[in-house]
């Protein structure tokens, strides 16, 4: 039947292994991506594709990490969205094949652009509300106010930073620094 596992061999690990020190690295990058809100397996299918270093057939996958064929689909159908792992065919069967981005970096700034820029910007604009209501307000004291133009303020240096970081790989923390410090110009 096709899809279901099958007497694959693995020519350099065999069929459902995975050394000592690919199970350490597969499940130390499944728990960061944990850390980081996503599904621990995403991370742990990435890393396998990423160290191997070539497309495995989701029967690879499955056996070598021990999942079951529906979560190695759901999970490859995931990291295809977020373009972290990429659906090729070879051309001596036609079993689809997953590989992993390669290009730490591209990866990186992709999932910045789609979910913590997002998420800074909506920050930003409830802050941005927050701070002009309040001094619509007219009945709140300059203290708190001096806090809600830092936090907006923060909140600004934050997006920029996230931004450049995505564009050229550089972080430039030296504005969310005088804010922390309370250096900036006060508005």
């Amino acid at each position: 039947m096709r899809g279901y596992l099958r007497d694959i061999v693995d020519e350099e690990t065999g069929v459902g292994t995975l050394r000592p020190w690919e199970a350490l690295v597969v499940d130390a990058v499944g728990n960061l991506i944990e850390f980081w809100n996503f599904k621990r397996n995403q991370g742990r299918v990435w890393a396998l594709l990423y160290l191997r270093g070539r497309a495995l057939t989701a029967a690879q996958i499955q056996a070598a990490l021990g999942l079951s064929k529906g979560a190695v689909s759901m999970l490859v159908r995931e990291l295809e969205q977020w373009s972290v792992v990429v659906r090729v065919r070879s051309p001596h069967d036609d079993a689809w094949r997953f590989a992993a981005e390669t290009e730490l970096m591209k990866m990186i700034g992709r999932v910045i652009s789609e979910r913590e820029r997002g998420m800074v910007a909506s920050v930003r604009e409830d802050l941005e509300r927050a701070e002009r209501a309040a001094r619509d307000d007219g009945d709140v004291p300059r203290e708190v106010l001096d806090r809600l133009r830092r936090m907006r303020t923060l909140a600004v240096f934050v997006e920029k930073a996230l931004k450049v970081f995505v564009d050229t790989a550089r972080f430039d923390a030296i504005g969310v620094l005088d804010v922390l410090r309370d250096k900036t110009n006060r508005n």
